[in-house]
């Protein structure tokens, strides 16, 4: 079938005007498609414009909140929202901003401009980060004990990547137990770490979202004591036998004291017999046998003898009688007996004994 060169003409200016619109539709553009920021940031956007336009409208989960007209007399429904004219090459481009964003505004962002230039849709998503804390606070256990952390997140969207570091290295992130439940619009989590005690460590568990710099973190300490039921086995059986061998040495002391007093015994013994053995057989000298004290005399005795009967010890005569020692607590004590004769002037002769010790 041919077409008369009428049909012709009229398809051909179709063409040129679909080609015309798509030349001014390319010269709208949108960026970021894509925006993804944290809780409490800001997000923008930027429209870029080719041609001559007199209005652009934007709006934030189909609500409109900002209006844009050529002569830069901006129009906003809030302080949160705000537009400022940039430039972009040959081409005019406006930025749009959302202050402090939140969860609210999470969602598709429409830019408008009135005219053949239609509308373009980006995507913002927002992050937020919740609460974290590791159950229990410190811990002391003894050493080699089994011990089990766990760590709980609350209100993050998305849910949170959790970390674990010991002494600030990180722990092999196949060991935690890590879960994660929705809880309304955002997500709790709770990571449980197992570990044996061997010395004092920091442990810290840590959250993170993809648009987070600075994860949060909860920590505690980890106090390790010896194990006192070992140190106490320890220090009995060291004391025990401490004592044991402190029990032998005495028995022995006393057993060699006790054989040395029994031999000081007997000899002090032996020296005695000796001593006495010796003293009965020294005779005294001058005295061969006992005399007849004939002038000793009573005190208080009047009767004298006979002057004649004197007449044989007319002369002073001193007797000494060495006694024995007598051995009492290894002392000796010496005893002395002297017998003194003397006349008096009527011619009577009287004995006294004097003993000294």
């Amino acid at each position: 079938m041919s077409l008369s060169w009428k049909s012709r003409a009229m398809l051909l200016h179709i063409c040129l005007l679909l080609c015309a619109q798509g030349v001014m539709l390319q010269q709208f553009l949108l960026r970021p498609q894509n925006s993804t920021v944290l809780y409490g940031t800001d997000a923008s956007f930027q429209a870029e414009v080719g041609g001559s336009w007199q209005v652009m409208t934007w709006q934030v989960r189909g609500f409109l909140v900002l209006t844009v007209p050529v002569d830069d007399n901006v129009t906003s429904s809030s302080e949160q929202f705000s537009a400022r004219f940039c430039s972009a090459g040959d081409t005019r481009c406006v930025e749009f901003t959302i202050h402090n964003v939140t969860r609210r505004e999470s969602g598709p962002i429409m830019c408008t401009v009135q005219g053949e230039y239609g509308s373009k849709t980006a995507q913002l998503y927002v992050e937020e980060t919740g609460t974290i804390n590791i159950l229990g606070g410190n811990v002391t256990v003894t050493q080699d004990q089994e011990v089990a952390f766990q760590c709980v997140t609350t209100a993050w969207f998305p849910a949170p990547t959790i970390t674990w570091t010991l002494n600030g290295h990180a722990v092999d992130s196949s060991l935690p137990n890590t879960t994660s439940v929705a809880d309304g619009d955002s997500f709790s989590s709770t990571s449980i770490l197992k570990l044996h005690a061997v010395g004092d460590t920091v442990v810290a568990c840590h959250a993170t979202v993809p648009t987070s710099t600075n994860p949060l973190s909860s920590s505690v300490f980890l106090v390790v004591v010896p194990d006192w039921t070992v140190l106490i086995a320890v220090v009995l059986s060291f004391g025990c036998s401490a004592l044991l061998v402190l029990l032998i040495l005495g028995i022995i002391f006393c057993y060699k004291r006790r054989k040395e007093k029994q031999s000081s015994y007997q000899d002090e013994m032996i020296r005695r017999v000796r001593t006495q053995s010796q003293i009965s057989s020294v005779s005294v000298p001058g005295q061969s046998r006992g005399q007849v004290n004939t002038g000793f005399e009573l005190e208080g005795q009047t009767s004298v003898r006979a002057p004649s009967e004197l007449s044989d010890h007319s002369s002073r005569r001193e007797t000494v009688y060495a006694m024995p020692d007598i051995i009492n607590n290894n002392q000796a004590v010496n005893i002395n007996v002297y017998g003194i004769n003397s006349v008096n002037p009527s011619g009577i002769r009287k004995h006294r004994h004097v003993t000294l010790v």
